[in-house]
């Protein structure tokens, strides 16, 4: 029976497997986990993806079809206590020949030592582990777990499949069906816009709608959610994916998509202070030699941002990303400063040449410090002035590769 008192979203959760839409790559015919259903039996699995995409319902409906002893835990809320009361769970249903699948939600949020516990159930195959994680499993799920469990990616819903969700809902729940709400084709789209790919979020908008209006229009839409919900985790993945967006489009001299990855960020609440920061490093290590300019205006902008703060710095942030997007290239200071790196690594100690040593005492001049140095402004050729500057190991080394005043290194 249906909890009436549950949100749209709880309501509307697949009660069959063909009733779970999207996901093909995971679950379409022939992949790897259809196959491992139809033999009965599924190993532990990693489910990745972003808010909505069906992760809590896939593990459920798995183990429904498989006829497990599902248990499901919050990643948050629980820790090794519980884990050793589903371990004696688990032990039994294992003597009994019955499948005990382990839903961890949000698994990212368990420590090392919370994660190690689950390692010899999982291996003898006792527990069979299904985690979900909108974080990136190769940075935030121990190695040694990682190894015993398949990595499922989700992707975010598309539009059509978000369409479709949001239409089953008018049809078949009860109460949307007893309170006679309806909604045109606009409003099912702008719904699915704004939902950024989350199922969860669509079907919260259109509960929403639903009660303000029985007749649910795109301005009705527009009232309820006051502005898109954007993905973006400061702290995730996603976060560095765009800041990676955002540097390698003003590398490439996109202007244009320089300030979409901007406002990316921006209008989902990154501190400006991060991408101005980022923006003073791409100053040198992109822009460099080939625009001296550059690095004053991208300090002048972290400044001004920490006078002004947002929403008035945003459009100092864009000067600033415009301008470096449209500036010369020129990576020769960053790849000369590596190639110094790693020499420094390969050789940490050769002694500096006597002629370059400083000799403040008479024991030292007469050990030859200092001997043959050649004084530069003495000598009214450059050519005669020449003497080596760095150790015997790495003499007449060359790091800056610049050809001409004018001429730039590729990134």
């Amino acid at each position: 029976m249906k909890n009436h008192y549950a949100p749209l979203a709880e309501r509307m959760r697949p009660k069959k497997l063909e009733d779970f839409l999207g996901q093909e790559q995971v679950f379409g015919a022939d992949t790897f986990l259809r196959l491992a259903l139809a033999e009965g039996h599924i190993p532990s699995l990693i489910l990745w993806g972003p808010p909505g995409s069906g992760k809590t319902t896939l593990a459920r409906l798995l183990s429904q079809e498989l006829s497990a002893d599902f248990i499901q835990f919050s990643g948050v809320a629980s820790g090794k206590k519980d884990l050793r009361e589903v371990t004696l769970r688990a032990e039994n249903n294992y003597k009994d020949k019955k499948q005990t699948i382990l839903f961890l939600d949000e698994i990212h949020r368990w420590n090392k030592a919370q994660q190690d516990a689950l390692l010899p159930y999982v291996e003898s195959g006792v527990i069979t582990l299904v985690g979900a994680t909108t974080e990136n499993p190769s940075f935030e799920i121990n190695a040694a777990l990682l190894s015993r469990t398949r990595v499922l990616v989700l992707k975010k819903l598309n539009q059509e499949i978000l369409v479709t969700l949001l239409k089953r809902a008018l049809k078949t729940d009860e109460i949307l069906l007893k309170q006679k709400i309806k909604a045109d084709e606009k409003a099912f789209t702008f719904i699915a816009a704004v939902s950024g790919g989350d199922a969860r979020q669509a079907f919260n908008i259109l509960e929403a709608c639903a009660s303000q209006e029985k007749n649910i229009t795109p301005k009705i839409v527009e009232k309820v959610v006051e502005r898109s919900h954007i993905l973006y985790d400061k702290g995730g993945e996603e976060h560095y994916n765009i800041i990676s967006a955002l540097h390698k489009s003003m590398r490439g001299n996109n202007a244009d998509a320089a300030l979409y990855w901007l406002g990316r960020m921006l209008e989902a609440g990154e501190d400006p202070l991060y991408v101005a920061r980022r923006l003073v490093r791409f100053a040198s290590e992109d822009v460099g030699l080939a625009n001296s300019f550059a690095l004053p205006q991208a300090v002048a902008v972290y400044q001004a941002c920490q006078y002004l703060g947002m929403p008035e710095c945003e459009v100092h942030l864009a000067q600033a990303v415009v301008y470096l997007a449209s500036s010369k290239k020129s990576n020769a200071l960053y790849a000369a400063y590596n190639q110094v790196k790693e020499d420094v690594r390969q050789f940490p100690n050769e002694p500096v040449p006597l002629h370059l040593r400083n000799a403040p005492t008479r024991l030292m001049k007469e050990l030859g410090y200092g001997k043959d140095y050649k004084y530069t402004p003495n000598f009214k050729n450059a050519k005669s002035a020449q003497q080596e500057y760095l150790p015997e190991i790495l003499k007449e080394r060359k790091y800056l590769e610049i050809k001409s005043k004018n001429s730039t290194t590729e990134t």
